[in-house]
């Protein structure tokens, strides 16, 4: 992400329109250029590269609709917001059909300028992302750099993965819902180490019965049950050098448990109705989508592999506690299918990005590319995707959501007004005497992680 403003060219032969709706973008902290004729636009695209542009219909000399189409050839991932006081829908229809991101209905109120200037903005950036990747992919170069994404939470994720590239051995908990990107995680940790030249294995620990499982993990030995014809090698053995990612380990059931905390401690292990003793040179990365610590307190998972498990313990936060990356994930997931599926289309429409933006994601990352993936396979004529290319009940949802919130919000601030600092500490201690003193069940009645709870409580100096 870049921290320089972001520049836009307002196009109009009114000077006093210029003049006012520059005004505004510059108080608003953007770089604002100015042209009063589609000639003028087109030279100071070709030298200055502006993000947006706000393209008045009617202009002297070639008009409106002709510069959209010339400055869109000679920039095709530029973002161009149409502005006219002789509006009709077959004029925006036009304009949309050859490449305008939205289409402004003069005289216009300032806040609509801000939310069209702003969903513009999003709309740009989600293409120029999608041509980077599409270049990168073409080029055989790394698709992002794994953990996608450059929100606050992303970027501290990403922090400790680096920290971990200098320890191969260090084993590592994954905490996070289902969907959110732990198998993600975990790659990114062992690609990133000196193991990343060795194998990457993993399993599921609630996929499998117990006697399937273990010899999943460990191997076993010829005639040990019934059906083991021949000697079998573990992901342990096969992994030898590499890392095994044990996901869903909440479910390992207490013999696995057992076994897997002596190989933790001791790099030791023994195939199903085996007796020699084998070594395991390997980095275990657990993941989870429960709380262990609960479970320990409610005697189903051992305490003494809780503590060896988590050495370093990540958390993958949820996609509705960093909304800002969906345009990013959006463009990492429709330059992979557009590669898979041999298509081109540009990006996500502006309205359709409100809607991806205001929705829980209950089904996290998982489902957000699910969502691209549908609309990829049902909607193949498509350039970009709009709102009736999403799946009906995410419409409703999002929708029902953001009516739900707005009286909220203004209900919460008292006439008076008030310290948002002490609010959210009277909060935090509200949730957590609800919760007797349980960080977890506090942070689920905040509608926030385990981890994130406890940075607060840190920044308050209540923890």
């Amino acid at each position: 992400m870049t921290n320089s403003p972001a520049r836009i060219l307002v196009v109009d032969d009114e000077k006093l329109i210029r003049w006012s709706v520059g005004e505004r973008l510059q108080r608003g902290g953007y770089e604002v250029l100015s042209a009063e004729s589609g000639e003028e636009a087109l030279e100071i695209l070709g030298a200055q590269s502006p993000d947006l542009i706000l393209l008045d219909v009617r202009l002297p000399g070639i008009d409106g609709l002709a510069t959209l189409q010339r400055a869109l050839a000679l920039a095709p991932e530029l973002a161009v917001l149409m502005m006219s006081a002789h509006s009709t829908v077959d004029i925006a229809v036009e304009a949309m059909k050859h490449g305008a991101i939205d289409f402004l209905v003069k005289p216009f109120p300032f806040q609509a300028l801000d939310a069209a200037v702003e969903r513009a903005l999003v709309s740009a950036r989600t293409r120029r992302q999608i041509q980077a990747l599409t270049q990168e992919r073409r080029g055989g170069g790394e698709a992002l750099a794994a953990l996608v994404g450059g929100s606050a939470a992303m970027e501290q994720v990403r922090a400790v993965v680096s920290r971990l590239s200098g320890s191969d051995s260090t084993t590592v908990l994954v905490e996070g819902e289902s969907g959110a990107g732990k198998e993600v995680l975990a790659r990114a940790v062992h690609f990133s180490s000196g193991r990343a030249e060795r194998p990457f294995l993993q399993v599921n620990c609630a996929a499998l019965p117990e006697h399937l499982l273990e010899s999943e993990l460990f191997g076993h030995e010829r005639g040990s049950f019934t059906d083991a014809h021949a000697q079998k090698r573990g992901l342990f053995e096969s992994a030898e050098g590499g890392t095994v990612m044990l996901d869903e380990i909440g479910d390992l059931h207490p013999g696995g448990q057992a076994k897997l905390l002596r190989l933790l401690e001791n790099k030791t292990f023994r195939r199903v109705g085996g007796v020699t003793e084998l070594r395991a040179d390997v980095r275990v990365l657990a993941a989870t989508n429960v709380n262990l610590e609960e479970r320990v307190s409610e005697g189903r998972f051992r305490a003494d592999l809780f503590f060896r498990l988590n050495v370093v313990r990540i958390v993958m936060p949820a996609l509705r506690e960093h909304p800002d990356d969906v345009p990013t994930l959006c463009a990492h997931f429709i330059a992979r299918f557009n590669q898979e599926m041999k298509r081109q289309v540009k990006g996500v429409n502006a309205n359709a990005m409100q809607l991806l933006q205001a929705y829980r994601w209950p089904g996290n990352v998982r489902e957000l590319r699910n969502v691209i993936e549908r609309a990829f396979i049902l909607h193949a004529g498509a350039e970009e995707l709009r709102p009736e290319h999403l799946p009906p009940e995410l419409r409703g949802a999002a929708s029902a959501s953001a009516a739900a919130r707005r009286p909220e919000r203004h209900a919460a601030v008292p006439p008076d007004g008030l310290v948002l600092e002490d609010a959210e500490r009277k909060l935090i201690l509200e949730a957590l005497d609800r919760a007797s003193g349980n960080q977890s069940r506090a942070a689920r009645l905040l509608g926030i992680s385990r981890d994130t709870l406890r940075y607060r409580l840190k920044k308050h100096n209540m923890g």
